[in-house]
C-alpha cells in the first residue's frame, strides 16, 4: 500500500501534469444463451478505454475546468489526480512528483457534501485538518475557514439544521482545511438550485482570491466553466477511436469575476456547445 504524501504548507499552489495518460477498465463480454447453457468455462473478457493520450499541464494557481458529456472520463481523470485511481499508461504528476496513492497535496470536493450527520459544522470542517495539527492552530484554522465560507453563525449547527448550499459550503471548507496545493472539485455545485449555484461560484472565486490554490474543476455546466476557469478543457472522442481525449482547449478572456453577459463569453459558449454536440437552436 502506498504511503500518503505529506500535506502542503498553507497558500502553496502546485502544478499538475497529465503525461500520456490513458485509462482502461476490464469488461466481461456477454456470451450467447446457447453457449452459456453448456460452457462452464470463465467468460471471455476485454477492455473498455475511457481516457487516452491525455497530455495537459496546469500551472500553479490556475483554475482549469474539465468539460464533456456524461461518461467521457472527467471524474476518472480527477480521481487519478487525487490518487483515488491509477492510470493504465502514463500518469499524473503534482509539482513534478508522480501521484502514487492517496495524495496529501490534494483535497477533493464532491457533488454531495458527505458530512457526518452527528457532527456540527465546526467538527465536520475539522475532519479535513492534516494529521498532527496543533489543537489551538487547528481550531483557529477551522474558525477562519467557517468565516470565509460565511457560516460563522451556524458553526454549532448539524447538517440537518442547515440548507443544501450551507452543507456544500461546509464541505468546501473541510477540503480547504488541509491547505491543499491542488483542489479537485467534481461537480461540486451540481445538486444545488440555480441561484444557490451562482452564489457558490462567486464564493469559490472569493476563496481562490484569498488563497490561490490550483483548482481542477469537473463540470457539465458550460456557463460555470466560463465563469470560473482560466482555461476550459473539452474531452471527447475523435477519429472514431475508443476513449476520450482532449479535443479542444479554450483560454477564457478577462479577469475574474467576469461579466456573465459578456459577448466574448457568449462566443466561447457557442463553441463549447457545438463541441458537446448540443443544438443551439440558432434562428436563421
Amino acid at each position: 500500500m502506498a504511503t500518503p504524501t505529506p500535506t502542503t504548507a498553507a497558500n502553496t499552489a502546485f502544478s499538475v501534469r497529465f503525461d500520456g495518460l490513458s485509462r482502461s477498465f476490464p469488461v466481461e463480454k456477454k456470451r450467447g444463451r446457447a453457449a452459456a447453457s453448456t460452457d462452464v468455462a470463465a467468460p471471455a473478457s476485454g477492455e473498455r478505454t475511457v481516457l487516452r493520450d491525455i497530455d495537459l499541464t496546469i500551472a500553479p494557481g490556475e483554475v482549469v475546468a474539465i468539460l464533456g458529456t456524461s461518461g467521457c472520463g472527467k471524474s476518472t481523470l480527477l480521481r487519478i489526480a487525487g490518487g483515488l485511481d491509477t492510470a493504465s499508461t502514463g500518469g499524473a504528476l503534482i509539482d513534478d512528483q508522480p501521484v502514487a496513492g492517496t495524495d496529501g497535496r490534494t483535497a477533493i470536493g464532491f457533488q454531495e457534501p458527505r458530512l457526518l450527520p452527528w457532527r456540527s459544522v465546526t467538527d465536520n470542517v475539522a475532519i479535513g485538518l492534516p494529521p498532527g495539527t496543533d489543537k489551538k492552530a487547528g481550531a483557529e484554522r477551522v474558525a477562519t475557514l467557517i468565516d470565509l465560507v460565511g457560516l460563522g453563525e451556524f458553526a454549532g449547527h448539524r447538517p440537518r439544521e442547515i440548507s443544501g448550499g450551507m452543507a456544500q459550503r461546509t464541505s468546501l471548507a473541510r477540503a480547504l482545511a488541509r491547505n491543499p496545493g491542488v483542489l479537485l472539485l467534481d461537480e461540486p455545485f451540481g445538486a444545488l438550485d440555480a441561484l444557490t449555484r451562482l452564489k457558490m461560484q462567486d464564493l469559490l472565486l472569493d476563496i481562490h482570491s484569498a488563497a490561490p490554490t490550483t483548482v481542477l474543476l469537473v463540470t457539465h455546466d458550460v456557463d460555470e466553466a466560463l465563469q470560473l476557469a482560466d482555461r476550459v478543457i473539452l474531452l471527447g472522442r475523435e477519429d472514431g477511436r475508443d476513449g476520450s481525449t482532449i479535443v479542444e482547449t479554450l483560454t477564457v478572456p478577462g479577469e475574474r469575476p467576469r461579466d456573465r453577459g459578456s459577448a466574448d463569453l457568449a462566443e466561447l459558449r457557442g463553441r463549447l456547445l457545438d463541441g458537446l454536440g448540443i443544438d443551439r437552436h440558432t434562428r436563421r
